[in-house]
């Protein structure tokens, strides 16, 4: 008659060794065994390790590919509304200075020294101004401290606006224009990595 035998472990079952029906191993084979099993643990152990490095790997190669995809799509977004960014801003710098020129809120003195620094001579400069304007230089030009507008002839000029000037001298002339100034700032915008 053949009796089960059933047996509980606490722990489970690393690995199996099936022996020989009916042979018991000697006391060589046996250490032999468990020096096989000790074996055959530490090749699963470098197994496992090794696949989980594995798939570490293609986890970072993974996320490095989604990381070089989200910095073209940025890219590609800023390329694309870069102008339309640099035209949005120059436009409401436009809108700012029309509003603190609307104002008065600007010094025609420091327009035209800024001007008068990048004419090619200082020698019978004719300094055109707004009317409005015109009036305001000639006290800061009666003023004996402002050294910046002696010896300058200013004229009214109708065409030029407030807080512009338009700076004639022999060698050539230069334009403090609002527009001008906002176009040049459009294009470093745009051309601006």
């Amino acid at each position: 008659m053949q009796q089960t035998l059933t047996v509980q472990l606490e722990k489970p079952v690393l690995s199996v060794k099936v022996a020989d029906n009916g042979s018991l191993p000697s006391a060589e084979g046996h250490s032999a065994g468990r020096d096989g099993k000790i074996e055959v643990d530490k090749q699963g152990a470098i197994k496992d390790t090794q696949a989980q490095n594995d798939a570490f790997s293609q986890t970072c190669r993974t996320l490095k590919a989604l990381t070089d995809k989200l910095n073209q799509f940025y890219d590609t977004l800023f390329t694309g509304h870069k102008e339309e960014i640099a035209r949005l801003s120059v436009e409401i710098a436009r809108k700012i200075l029309a509003q603190k020129v609307q104002n008065g809120d600007y010094e025609i003195e420091s327009i035209i020294k800024e001007a008068l620094a990048n004419a090619p001579t200082r020698q019978d400069v004719v300094v055109h101004l707004n009317p409005e304007d015109l009036i305001l230089c000639q006290k800061a030009q009666q003023d004996e401290q402002n050294d910046a507008l002696a010896g300058i002839k200013l004229v009214p000029d109708p065409n030029i606006g407030r807080a512009e000037c338009l700076i004639e001298t022999p060698k050539g002339m230069v334009e403090s224009l609002i527009d001008e100034h906002l176009e040049r700032i459009g294009k470093a915008l745009k051309t601006a990595d």
